[in-house]
């Protein structure tokens, strides 16, 4: 009865062990954990999406360049903002294995606009308003740097292409996708403005998460996500700036940034600090 007994506890113990040890290699990445991608964006080719974004971006610049709104490389604030876009591009891969065929573009616009975004493929842009009028120091610029990184890693406005060409077309999309014709249309009306695609909660949720890990390992302070998203709150008590017509506030945001913190705080604790703060470059 004894053997019987010990056998038994034997078998249990090993397998809780086995249980254990599966579930130690599952969660074995340090960071945030976000759900897969949805199926949708597979609807709509990565490079066409990418190739409409840098002509959209081309197309910004050309214009701000007209108006005299695209600050020169030697200004002080683009030389802090690709000093801290250098810092968290290498840590992209890891979530989107094309961003090491992006060719990122990193430029500050002049305008009282408070605004940033990344396009699909890697260009960035930061407007003088979100720098200025929110006084950010180094931690909230690479906070929302990563954030707006993050919804182009996550190939979020992909993704409302390709939901905007199911919808419209139903399964007659798979067929004749890769052949453009209406579909072409519909794809390139779906996104002929990247830069307006508004977000939903999952999509900002992820952005947030994402965003947080790649500022945390590139050596910034993730709990700037919490004075960052203050400063929109007061920002907005006003006329609600441009960003937040993108990427609304709420009073979940904060709780949720609060409660992920464990999970980025020993990335940022490990992770080399910045050799040069920009915070004064204003």
């Amino acid at each position: 009865m004894d053997k019987r007994m010990n056998a038994g506890q034997w078998v249990r113990g090993a397998v809780l062990l086995s249980l254990l040890m599966c579930g130690a290699g599952a969660q074995a990445r340090d960071g945030v954990e976000v759900g897969k991608q949805s199926g949708l964006s597979r609807l709509v080719p990565a490079d066409q999406v990418e190739q409409m974004a840098a002509q959209q971006y081309v197309k910004l610049a050309t214009q701000a360049r007209a108006q005299n709104a695209l600050l020169p490389d030697n200004h002080p604030q683009v030389i802090r903002v690709r000093a801290i876009a250098r810092r968290l591009i290498p840590h992209a891969l890891e979530w989107n294995k094309r961003a090491a065929q992006w060719r990122w573009e990193v430029n500050v616009l002049q305008s009282k606009e408070i605004n940033a975004f990344c396009m699909p493929g890697g260009k960035i842009a930061f407007y003088t308003g979100i720098l200025e009028q929110l006084k950010l120091n180094d931690d909230e610029v690479a906070m929302i740097m990563g954030h707006e990184m993050a919804h182009a890693l996550r190939e979020h406005a992909r993704e409302q292409m390709g939901k905007s060409a199911a919808t419209g077309l139903g399964a007659s999309l798979l067929s004749s996708l890769l052949g453009l014709g209406s579909t072409g249309d519909m794809v390139l009306n779906a996104g002929r403005s990247l830069l307006s695609l508004s977000f939903g909660r999952k999509d900002e949720t992820e952005g947030d998460l994402v965003g947080m890990e790649l500022a945390a390992r590139a050596g910034y302070d993730p709990r700037a996500g919490l004075t960052l998203w203050k400063k929109m709150g007061e920002a907005s008590k006003g006329a609600p700036p441009q960003f937040l017509s993108t990427h609304p506030a709420s009073a979940t945001r904060i709780q949720d940034i609060q409660a992920s913190l464990p999970q980025v705080m020993p990335l940022y604790q490990r992770a080399e600090k910045p050799a040069q703060r920009f915070d004064q470059a204003r």
